[in-house]
């Protein structure tokens, strides 16, 4: 079965931090891009980061640039954001996709990914 698994969301503190993974399964991730996305309720979908398959072009929203990062690991087809000094603006339920072009990934079609995930619950509040 292809599919991509979100974990590690969790109730945090503002200025805390928290490491989301993205583990694929039934394919091969990094011969795929992959992006994080959010939603908070009553919002629409925010593109968080993308990631090039080989790891070496990346995309941070201004938002959670310098704050957030991206990261792969072949050896567990697993992709990484690590979030740091976090916000109660940062909120939201998280998703990572996955596309054969990274230039989706990053652009305005980013919606139609190859695959999706069923996200995971980030909640910054003291």
């Amino acid at each position: 079965q292809l599919q991509l698994v979100e974990s590690g969301g969790d109730l945090v503190q503002p200025g805390g931090s928290l490491r989301l993974s993205c583990a694929a399964s039934g394919f091969t991730l990094h011969s795929y891009a992959t992006g994080w996305f959010r939603q908070a309720p009553g919002k629409t979908r925010e593109g968080v980061t993308c990631i090039s398959s080989s790891g070496g072009s990346t995309y941070y929203a201004d938002s959670v640039k310098g704050r957030f990062t991206v990261s792969i690991d072949n050896a567990k087809n697993t992709v990484y954001l690590q979030m740091n000094s976090l916000k109660p603006e940062d909120t939201g339920k998280y998703y990572c996709a996955a596309y054969q072009s990274y230039s989706v990934c990053v652009g305005s079609a980013r919606g139609q990914a190859d695959y999706w995930g069923q996200g995971t619950q980030v909640t910054v509040s003291s």
